[in-house]
């Protein structure tokens, strides 16, 4: 496990504003609760929690990864009316202590989805 710090900072703050997910013209997350994690020089990411997805359009999947500072990712495709995107959400269940706060939200690949309406 890594620690966040000068060399590879991360930082999360609520985000004041909307975050929308739209994939096959469906809205697969809607909120007003995301968290904007800021690691070192990536865009920002935007974890929606759980609450706000419809999680019956997601399927667990069995490809996971590592990131030496988040820790273990799970990955989720969404189905919607014969459309798939492979792995295209992805969430740390069991996070580092340094970004507990990303523990229940799901982010999204911006290329595996239609958008992702920010504002």
């Amino acid at each position: 496990m890594k620690q966040p710090g000068p060399d590879h900072p991360i930082r999360i703050s609520q985000y004041v504003g909307r975050v929308r997910v739209i994939f096959a013209g469906w809205t697969i997350a809607d909120t007003t609760r995301a968290l904007a994690l800021k690691e070192a020089r990536y865009p920002p990411v935007y974890y929606v929690p759980r609450e706000d997805a419809d999680m019956a359009l997601l399927q667990r999947t069995a490809h996971a990864s590592h990131c030496p500072y988040k820790g273990d990712a799970s990955y989720f495709s969404i189905s919607v009316d014969g459309r798939t995107a492979e792995n295209a959400v992805w969430s740390y269940e069991a996070p580092f202590p340094a970004v507990a706060a990303i523990k229940d939200h799901l982010a999204f690949y911006p290329d595996r989805v239609d958008k992702i309406e920010v504002g």
